[in-house]
This record gives structure tokens, C-alpha cells and sequence, in this order.
């Protein structure tokens, strides 16, 4: 065999396993989903987080000036908030990415 006709053989060979692979060869349901997944624990990691970095510096400030829970609970409400405040911004930040997303594949669908 000569080496145009492995070319040739080789060319039919891609050609028939993209039309096996179908016209889904994007980006399939299921790693979408895993996306999703991942961006909602990322979502819950800040909100922990917050809550763990307030408790710590409360606890510390506590144990060092000898008072009882005050600033413990002082920081965890503290932790809570910046905790939620950073688990907003990470949710608009989805919400944005998202409809970027669904606004360039409608323009495609509009021929735009």
C-alpha cells in the first residue's frame, strides 16, 4: 500500500467516526450538571468558611481577653455575613456567566 492510500483510508476512518459521534459531540447534560454541582459547593465552602474564620477569631479573641462567648458569637455573626455576602456575589457572578452564555447561542440561532 502506498502512503496516499493509508491517507485516504485514514480520512474515511475520521469521517466515519464523526458521523458516528452524532451532532451531540458539545458539551453533554451530565458535565453540565457537574458544573452546577461544583459552582453550588463552592457556594456552600464560602458560606462554611466564614462562619469557621469568625468562630476562630472569635474563640481566640475570647481565650486571650478572658471573656465568656461575646466576641465568639460577635464573629460568627460577623463570619455569617461576609460568608453570605461573598456567596451573593458568587451567585450573580453564575447568574451573569449564564445568560452571556444564553445570549451568544441565541444570537447563533438568530444568524446574528
Amino acid at each position: 500500500m502506498s502512503e496516499n492510500d493509508l491517507e485516504q483510508k485514514r480520512k474515511e476512518l475520521e469521517a466515519k467516526i464523526e458521523a458516528a459521534k452524532g451532532p451531540g459531540s458539545g458539551k453533554k447534560h451530565q458535565e453540565e450538571h457537574y458544573s452546577m454541582a461544583n459552582q453550588a459547593w463552592r457556594m456552600v465552602t464560602e458560606l462554611v468558611a466564614g462562619l469557621g474564620i469568625g468562630f476562630g477569631i472569635g474563640y481566640g479573641l475570647d481565650a486571650l481577653l478572658g471573656t465568656t462567648p461575646l466576641f465568639m458569637v460577635l464573629f460568627i455573626m460577623l463570619g455569617l455575613a461576609a460568608g453570605v455576602k461573598v456567596m451573593l456575589r458568587t451567585a450573580k457572578e453564575i447568574q451573569e456567566t449564564q445568560e452571556a452564555s444564553q445570549g451568544a447561542t441565541e444570537g447563533d440561532k438568530n444568524g446574528d
